[in-house]
């Protein structure tokens, strides 16, 4: 059974097949096939990695073409456009037919997907306009007009785009801000379908509110621009239910920006019909330490799992314990990716206690990869008609949550970050301090300003004869 959201030989840059699905009249889990022109086909269920200023974090461009197997990457312009107010940023400068992946330095079989916000986004203190968004740079928030959105597309020519969507992250809209949403949204939508090159692929984004508060936006894509249309990016996934089966939109490619916290919240959003992800624990996962264990729908029976003590299994390890400085055992004994294949735990523990940033290059491969394989396990519980079964093993088997942080992770990249006002801690610990008048905390202990004898008695210093 297969099904088709553009028709070959129509000079459409995308290709999205139905392979796969138990109910076509009804929300469910579905098994499909998307295919870019210029790149590798991307088999759904399947997910785009997070990026930061257009990097996978932690991840060189050659490690990802050959330790991982990614579907692609979710690249935020807001990264790119610190100078868009008193210059031109220097991504706009870039050569070549797709001058996204040259700036980037992406594998060319990657397929590139261009937001105007960073997933999950910072909340602006403004809100947004008429014609134009709040973003937040490196240098600050700034207005980003859906004009400005359009030319920036019109010169990075990435694979796909997400149109400008009224989205207000932060506190709940009210009323009036309700009503505005799908009607800017919509304005924005024919304005860059209007205006976009002929082979410019475009993703709708359905927005965070009930359903019909945007239903004349929503019947709009359907009646009138289902053609023009490539795909729907949702910002709330519970909406999928809504959307009628019998449209042409229900056979669109389904994005989730809906940031699922947990392996449980995918698995829902899948049986709701959801086809591809940005997932950011993962890369919250491996800045805390935390090597990712689980498997769809159960562990294999080689592997050595972890117990919280209460039946369930741990989604993942924190390696920062001293327990896994001995331990030479990999990762997780069932992993045949790079890291388990070639290093042992106690050498991972010995890199992130060092602070060498090898350590979390190590995990982000690993982890990357386990979610790889969770997708394709995935795939294959819907193609053999076995996948509500087989979620439900799998919640009685792990833990719903990923294990807390111990330990501290790289450096905070800071313009991820609002500041709260007076008073907020540092999120980044002084790397060393000095001796001075006040004590100073150094590796997790004080050194008290004390005459230079006796810091020499402790060890902290030597004494300089004349």
């Amino acid at each position: 059974m297969a099904s088709t959201s553009r028709l070959p030989g129509t000079g459409r840059k995308i290709l999205f097949e139905i392979l796969s699905y138990l109910d076509a009249n009804a929300a469910g889990p579905r098994f499909g096939r998307l295919s870019i022109q210029g790149r590798r086909d991307i088999e759904t269920p399947n997910f785009f990695a997070v990026t930061s200023r257009g990097v996978v974090p932690h991840l060189t461009p050659d490690v990802i073409s050959t330790y991982t197997q990614i579907g692609g990457v979710h690249v935020a312009l807001e990264d790119f456009v610190e100078r868009a107010m008193n210059g031109t940023p220097p991504i706009m400068n870039c050569p070549g037919p797709s001058p996204l992946h040259t700036f980037t330095a992406l594998p060319k079989s990657l397929p590139s997907l261009l937001a105007p916000r960073r997933t999950p986004a910072v909340s602006a203190p403004n809100g947004n306009s008429n014609t134009a968004i709040s973003i937040f740079t490196s240098t600050g928030f700034q207005l980003l007009t859906n004009k400005s959105y359009i030319s920036y597309i019109e010169m990075l020519r990435p694979d796909i785009a997400i149109a400008l969507a009224d989205v207000p992250y932060g506190a709940l809209p009210g009323t009036k801000r309700v009503a505005k949403m799908g009607g800017r949204t919509q304005e924005w939508l024919s304005q860059l379908l209007s205006e976009k090159r002929e082979a410019q692929v475009v993703f709708a984004p359905v927005l965070p509110i009930d359903f019909l508060d945007q239903s004349e936006y929503l019947n709009n894509i359907a009646d009138d621009l289902a053609d023009e249309v490539s795909g729907l990016a949702f910002y709330d996934s519970n909406l999928l239910p809504d959307i009628p089966a019998t449209t042409a939109i229900s056979k669109l490619p389904r994005l989730s920006l809906d940031e699922p916290s947990s392996p449980r919240q995918i698995l829902r959003q899948i049986s709701l019909g959801m086809d591809i992800f940005t997932v950011p624990f993962i890369g919250f996962a491996t800045d805390a330490g935390i090597a990712l264990t689980f498997r769809f729908p159960r562990p294999p029976p080689t592997g050595v799992v972890i117990s919280n003590g209460a039946g369930a299994l741990q989604l993942g390890v924190d390696m920062w314990p001293a327990v896994h400085s001995t331990s030479i055992t990999p990762l997780d004994t069932s992993c045949t990716c790079y890291t388990c294949t070639s290093h042992h735990r106690a050498y991972v523990q010995h890199l992130l206690s060092a602070k060498e940033m090898l350590g979390w290059v190590l995990l982000q491969v690993h982890n990357h990869y386990i979610l790889s394989e969770f997708f394709a396990a995935i795939r294959e519980s819907i193609k053999n008609g076995t996948f509500d079964a087989d979620c439900k093993e799998f919640e009685t088997t792990y833990e719903s949550e990923l294990p807390e942080k111990s330990g501290q992770g790289p450096r905070v990249r800071g313009y991820h970050f609002k500041s709260e006002g007076p008073g907020e801690p540092k999120k980044n610990k002084a790397a060393w301090g000095n001796l001075g008048s006040d004590d100073q905390e150094v590796d997790g202990g004080l050194v008290p300003d004390e005459p230079a004898s006796e810091l020499e008695e402790k060890g902290f210093a030597e004494k300089m004869e004349d």
